[in-house]
């Protein structure tokens, strides 16, 4: 009776008191605080329909998370599509803004509609930014049996008046895809409003769309097209990265080698309500420390075909607003706006 009176003096139930015994033999860093936040329904939201970019990065994390045993009950994956990530940002801070369970997934893409206001009123500090775990790179894409074997094909095909080709990604003229096809065709000496467009609420959709022929180019990210390039469906004229990817793109060229200097990374991260605590968005910064450092992590994130990038915490918040500026220097570039 006495050691248990002393413990509830100290602050300590027997629960803690059994977890620090638990800790201790599992040899767990024991500078870790028993009595800290830890989610028990996580969430991961996906600002647009499944099967894209976005999903990929939820699938990673909660994968990745239950794997490394970092959690015990599995993440959720939910959708909440709407403006290419707009209504899920309004949502957040608006309905969500305190939730410590949830992590939403954003990319460079995000930046870019921060930077052309497509959030409307909300700006780069209206959420906590969490931290960027891997990367994706451009491509642009075309079905198997497309005449153009090259990006000098296809810009040659562009130049033609009046131009026929339709071109299809996630998100309307500003969106992500739309600017990598707008500098290319601006490196070409094409100007970028000749270009037929047709946007799409997400990548599945666009690259269901390539397929059965109702647009010609889709000008996504590598890890979107993986199951359909090893499906022989399509091919890759080029990469937007510095050098060439690995594995299924090994053999594709990288712009830059084809005369073109346009490359399109895309940054895959998460941000949180801009109301969590402290503790909370702290817990997760810390969890992902560990996650990213796992071997689990680095294998899910193989599979799924992303490649190494971690910036977390405040680094990634300073690293956001500088992207939404250069986002902003590139849109005003191209005469998005002005």
């Amino acid at each position: 009776m006495l050691f248990l009176f002393f413990l509830k003096v100290a602050g300590m139930n027997m629960k803690k008191l059994l977890l620090f015994i638990l800790l201790l033999l599992a040899g767990q860093p024991l500078n870790q605080r028993l009595w800290a936040f830890e989610p028990d329904h996580s969430e991961c939201l996906v600002a647009a329909k499944a099967g894209g970019g976005m999903d990929i990065s939820c699938q990673l994390v909660a994968n990745s998370l239950l794997a490394a045993r970092l959690i015990d009950t599995p993440m959720q994956i939910k959708y909440k599509t709407g403006g290419i990530g707009a209504v899920a940002y309004n949502h957040v801070i608006g309905v969500r803004n305190n939730d410590p369970q949830l992590i939403v997934a954003t990319s460079s893409g995000s930046a870019l509609n921060i930077a052309t206001q497509k959030f409307g009123h909300y700006d780069v500090n209206s959420v906590r930014w969490l931290g960027a775990v891997a990367a994706d790179f451009g491509v642009i894409a075309v079905r198997r049996d497309a005449p153009w074997n090259s990006l000098n094909d296809l810009v040659n095909a562009l130049r033609q008046p009046p131009c026929s080709i339709n071109i299809g990604g996630s998100g309307s003229i500003g969106s992500q895809d739309w600017m990598k096809t707008a500098l290319l065709a601006q490196e070409a000496g094409i100007k970028p409003t000749q270009i037929r467009y047709v946007g799409f609420e997400g990548p599945k959709d666009a690259i269901e769309a390539l397929l059965n022929g109702y647009i010609d180019v889709f000008p996504g990210d590598a890890a979107e097209l993986k199951s359909s390039l090893q499906d022989g469906k399509i091919k890759v004229l080029a990469v937007l990265s510095e050098q060439r990817l690995p594995e299924g793109f090994a053999d594709v060229p990288t712009a830059r080698e084809q005369g073109y200097l346009v490359e399109w990374t895309i940054w895959r991260g998460f941000y949180m309500g801009p109301q969590v605590s402290e503790e909370s968005y702290q817990w997760w910064i810390n969890t992902f420390r560990r996650m990213v450092k796992s071997t689990e992590f680095e294998q899910e994130r193989t599979k799924l075909g992303l490649y190494p990038f971690v910036v977390l915490g405040q680094e990634f918040t300073t690293f956001v607003e500088k992207s939404v500026n250069k986002q902003k220097e590139l849109a005003t570039g191209i005469g998005l706006i002005k």
